[in-house]
């Protein structure tokens, strides 16, 4: 039975989750909390001092590759490899290696030809969908972001579409859009390396939320005062390296421990 949204679940979590992953090709990558020094990559400096940074980071779940493969592009066709193949294949749409007997065998009778491509061409010259292997089901009203690593320096020849999946609704494949930046030069996927990232947004966070502008001389006494919290500090040469990551930490530690 589906395990149903309000309730905690698993000895990890002291809150009932947000997202619930559900893995169908076998041996694929769990999500992980993303990390808040981008698996190493950020500069010290600013995985030591600067919040921002390491909280947008750490926003959210990283989604793994189900295998090891490769693309390559010749700027017409999109072929693909993957390890223990002995070539590269055509791509139009790809199952994952021995994926459609699993699938048909864990299904009902009626779901045995939906077997979800791992791969597929998608219409834009260069692009492929990429399935993670996985579904996800998040709780009423909330959203799920998927878009690139965050802060994760782009060392390889294609970059990610970002999207928004309505998955408290849309109960389907969770995948990435890639666009392949390079041609004729294998472009590889590697399982132990982050494929892309998904985030979670309550509805209301991209449904067009109101906003305003105001000018300078509408902000009032207490505003100021604010600012000059915020900026004042800097000014004073002898400040410790890092005050604000620091005291963001400390008051966020406290409005933990009153819950």
């Amino acid at each position: 039975m589906t395990a149903e949204f309000g309730t905690p679940h698993g000895n990890e979590q002291s809150a009932p989750p947000i997202c619930r992953f559900y893995r169908l090709i076998p041996g694929a990558p769990a999500p992980r909390r993303a990390d808040r020094s981008a698996e190493g990559t950020l500069p010290t400096d600013g995985f030591r001092y600067c919040e921002p940074v390491t909280s947008a980071s750490s926003f959210g779940w990283y989604i793994y590759s189900p295998i090891n493969f490769a693309l390559t592009w010749d700027g017409t066709v999109i072929e693909w490899t993957y390890d223990g193949a002995d070539a590269w294949l055509p791509l139009h749409a790809a199952q994952a290696p021995d994926f459609q007997e699993v699938f048909e065998a864990m299904v009902p009778e009626e779901l045995k030809e939906c077997s979800p491509p791992f791969l597929s061409q998608g219409l834009m010259p260069g692009s492929v969908q990429i399935w993670s292997g996985l579904l996800a089901r998040t709780a009423p009203h909330w959203a799920l972001l998927s878009r690139t690593v965050i802060n994760r320096p782009k060392t390889q020849s294609y970059e990610n579409l970002e999207g928004i999946f309505e998955s408290d609704t849309w109960f389907g494949p969770l995948f990435t859009n890639v666009r392949l930046t390079k041609t004729d030069s294998p472009v590889a996927f590697h399982m132990r390396h982050p494929l892309f990232q998904v985030q979670p947004l309550l509805r209301e966070c991209y449904r067009h939320p109101p906003f305003e502008v105001l000018e300078a001389a509408d902000l009032t006494t207490d505003d100021w005062q604010r600012f000059s919290d915020t900026v004042k500090p800097n000014t004073d040469l002898m400040r410790s390296l890092g005050h604000n990551a620091a005291a963001t930490r400390m008051r966020l530690r406290q409005e933990e421990t009153r819950r």
